[in-house]
Parts: C-alpha cells; structure tokens; sequence
C-alpha cells in the first residue's frame, strides 16, 4: 500500500526496498496461523537503513542481528509488543518508548531502564522508534516516510490508504 501511494519526489522516485529477514529462510509461523516467508536469513541479509520489528517471538540469533544491524540502520523502529525486543537487546536503555496498552506494566517491570510513556501513539527518538498497537505502527511508518520523502508524500500516501492519522507523539 504504501509503495503505491509513493510518487516522485524532487526528481526520484520515492520507495522503500522491503523484505523479510528471520534466522534462517524457513517459512516462520505467526501467532494467529500466518506464514511469512523470509526473503533473507540473518546470515546473508543487506544492511537495511530501516528496520521494522513487529510484535513477534524472537531467538537470540535474531536479537544478535538485530542489534549489529540496528547500530548501522538510520532508525529502527517497533510496532506493538516489538518495543520488547528493541529493550532486550539495549536499544531503548535511557530511552522514552512505548509498545500496546495491554503490555505497560509488563514492560516497565521487564524494562526499568526505558522510560515507558502511556498515552503517546509513537514515541521517535530519532534513530530508535516505538508504535503502541497496530493502527499506531501506521501513523509511526507514515512519520518516518514523512522524514524521508516529505509531509506532502506522507499525506497522500494516508489519503490512497484511506488511513486518518493521529499524529500523537511521545517526548
């Protein structure tokens, strides 16, 4: 959805490569039954300049990656219960962040060194980003495409998508 609402953008073409990335290129089950099938396993995916963390299990090769290709990735950011993962590999120490309502207390007890904010839909600390729940990771990637692309590409890609945004940001 979002590459086909992107235009160009002074002289280029706005879009983001995406893929896939698990520890190995195994087709990994989700909770709910879906099965995504990854592009690349740790050991031989690209540098990203983005990384999207989703709510998801994780293992300790893929919190080794994570944290190697996060310290060279210009943001990293999580939607829902992926803020966990960003915490447990160091990203958020010091850090204000938030994740979905339904895990605060979880994660301010997992986590006393991230400064949990209840309330905010997204909390961008620049390179290291954290979404609430689904519908806020939407208005978190359409921030982060308004850094890259502009708050015009931003806003129309949320009107193709008919998507309202709520653009409540944590400190």
């Amino acid at each position: 959805m979002f590459q086909d609402a992107m235009a160009e953008v002074e002289g280029r073409m706005a879009h983001f490569s995406l893929y896939t990335v698990a520890p190995t290129p195994e087709p990994v089950r989700m909770t709910g039954g879906l099965v995504v099938q990854p592009r690349f396993a740790v050991a031989d995916a690209p540098q990203p300049d983005v990384i999207v963390v989703p709510a998801q299990r994780s293992t300790e090769e893929s919190r080794a990656w994570l944290k190697a290709a996060s310290a060279k990735a210009e943001v990293t950011m999580s939607v829902c219960t992926g803020a966990f993962q960003l915490a447990r590999v160091g990203l958020l120490d010091g850090l204000p962040a938030t994740t979905h309502h339904d895990f605060w207390d979880a994660f301010e007890k997992e986590f006393p060194k991230v400064r949990l904010q209840r309330g905010p839909r997204f909390v961008d600390n620049g390179r290291v980003a954290t979404a609430g729940g689904l519908t806020s990771g939407i208005d978190l990637a359409l921030h982060v495409v308004g850094r890259y692309f502009g708050e015009e590409t931003a806003a129309r890609t949320a009107a193709y998508m008919e998507h309202r945004r709520v653009q409540t940001q944590g400190v």
